[in-house]
């Protein structure tokens, strides 16, 4: 049966048979609910508002455009439990569409359009063009046109296509599609549209199908700047053009100047090794332990710093407010530090039989852990600060400080307690 004919009927029924009323609209899909709600008459809404519970009310104004949604708002009789009903409708909108925009840390509100009507595909051009000049008398503005089907979103018809055609035309006929994205979708799926979509605009969905607003791509697309993909290479410090089949001398022309950066920060942790040259010759088991230290401290620090540019791409943290999350960090190295410094102390003890190395080598690695959460989390959170792109700069200064300072701590220690 089509649709149009199923609203039909849904609308007649719950007209007609009140004592069945709720029944029947309980046994509807959210999506139809909402699309057959907005043919009932004034008086039958209203009965249906007040049988209504809250939840069941925001989630139908959920589907409906803002228009709309307002002027059946005005139909609810208590003003108490209206005023709940908005607050709970904007609150919810406002949470979902801030949960999109992490995509980027500057993205704000500001770049969602709300100004939109979701018209059904049955309406005529001229009733449509009835609603739309409605809309301009209340907010100044022409919005765009969202089409549905028994409140499922089908697609848009432009404005430009509304004016040239007759009045007595349907919608239906002039639907064009329009790109949809959830606004639990992934970042990388966000910005993956973003880019490469090749519309105009975007229109974020519930997951329960209903529209939250769109977002226009031109504008999302000045706050991204590079492709994710980009960031990525930048981060393996591979340039943005080297793809996978170039050439030989193409690769080592985009990898070297990297590999040279890394280089004299291997040099600096050579100087360390060659300050404790003696006490590396007197006690030559500490070689065994100078990767575990490197490793440990590197492997830790990749984990604060994972966590901060991931809260640096959410937009949840800067330097600004970044202590109490740096002290965290902290905390957490510490216990972890301990754990694996003691795990370490007592294998040391056991298998080298001296208990005074297994001590010096545990609290070089609680310093190790210690000094791995402060640049793991610090350093990304700095380097955003002063304008540079956190993934592609901070990963050779964090490991320049854990590989030097966790060797200069275990050296050290074992220097002044073990010789």
């Amino acid at each position: 049966m089509p649709k149009k004919k199923i609203d039909h009927d849904h609308a007649r029924s719950l007209t007609y048979r009140p004592k069945e009323r709720m029944e029947i609209l309980r046994t509807m899909t959210l999506p139809e609910r909402s699309a057959v709600f907005e043919k009932l008459s004034p008086h039958v809404q209203q009965s249906i508002l007040k049988q209504l519970k809250v939840h069941e009310i925001v989630e139908m104004l959920d589907h409906m455009d803002m228009q709309l949604a307002k002027h059946i708002v005005a139909r609810i009789t208590d003003p108490k439990r209206r005023e709940i009903i908005v607050n709970r409708l904007k609150g919810d909108v406002k949470e979902k569409m801030e949960y999109f925009l992490r995509f980027h840390p500057k993205a704000t509100m500001s770049l969602i359009n709300f100004n939109y009507l979701f018209l059904s595909s049955s309406l005529t051009i001229g009733k449509a063009a009835d609603v739309i000049d409605v809309h301009y008398d209340e907010t100044g503005r022409y919005p765009e046109v969202l089409i549905h089907e028994s409140g499922t979103l089908i697609g848009e018809v432009p404005l430009s296509i509304m004016v040239r055609e007759r009045n007595s035309a349907l919608l239906k006929k002039y639907v064009q599609p329009i790109p949809t994205i959830t606004y639990q979708a992934e970042v990388g799926e966000i910005i993956d549209v973003l880019i490469k979509e090749g519309s105009k605009k975007v229109v974020v969905m519930d997951h329960d199908t209903s529209v939250l607003g769109i977002i226009y791509v031109d504008a999302a697309r000045s706050l991204l700047g590079k492709l994710p993909a980009e960031t990525l290479y930048d981060f393996a410090g591979v340039d943005d053009s080297e793809r996978p089949f170039d050439s030989v001398g193409k690769k080592v022309n985009n990898r070297y100047r990297w590999l040279i950066l890394n280089l004299a920060t291997c040099f600096l942790a050579g100087f360390v090794v060659l300050a404790f040259q003696d006490t590396l010759d007197r006690l030559t088991i500490l070689s065994v332990y100078m990767p575990i230290i490197s490793g440990m401290g590197g492997n830790a620090a990749t984990q604060s710093f994972a966590i901060m540019v991931r809260g640096l791409t959410l937009g949840t943290i800067s330097l600004q407010n970044s202590a109490p999350a740096i002290w965290k960090e902290l905390g957490a190295g510490l216990l972890n530090g301990i754990i694996i410094g003691f795990i370490v102390t007592a294998i040391s003890s056991f298998w080298n039989g001296s208990p005074l190395l297994g001590l010096v080598v545990g609290v070089a690695l609680v310093g190790a852990h210690l000094i791995a959460a402060l640049a793991g989390s610090f350093i990304p959170l700095f380097m955003k600060h002063i304008g540079k792109d956190p993934a592609a700069t901070s990963t050779i200064f964090i490991s320049t400080a854990t590989d030097v300072l966790g060797l200069l701590l275990l050296l050290g220690l074992a220097t002044v307690f073990l010789l």
